[in-house]
């Protein structure tokens, strides 16, 4: 009998050996050695999961979490570090995101509102 948690578990492990995983250690280590760019990092962070909330929960952010959103989004895009480790989260993402598809397909999860 298979144990899906050992399978689970054997797939987190995979998860770390890709590429896109260990791009993205290694950029976010490096970007985030200035202090600056971590806590720009984390705030944009921070006010990303409150819009998903949000989202989530069928409003909409506040107007000045947005501006600030994108004040500090600017910032960052323009940080070559900071750029570069976060757009190697969004490869992560990307990877985890169609994991996720290929076991929601396979238990029969209609993810088309989520697209």
């Amino acid at each position: 009998m298979i144990n899906i948690y050992d399978t689970a578990n054997l797939l987190a492990s995979q998860i770390r050996e890709t590429e896109e995983y260990k791009e993205y250690q290694r950029l976010n280590e490096a970007a985030r050695q200035d202090d600056t760019n971590r806590t720009l990092m984390d705030e944009y962070k921070r006010l990303q999961y409150k819009m998903q909330a949000s989202l989530v929960a069928g409003g909409t952010m506040g107007e000045d979490d947005v501006k600030r959103m994108q004040q500090i989004g600017s910032l960052l895009q323009f940080n070559q570090d900071a750029s570069a480790a976060m757009l190697a989260e969004f490869r992560l993402q990307k990877l985890i995101a169609d994991i996720y598809k290929i076991i929601a397909d396979a238990a029969g999860i209609d993810l088309g509102a989520l697209r």
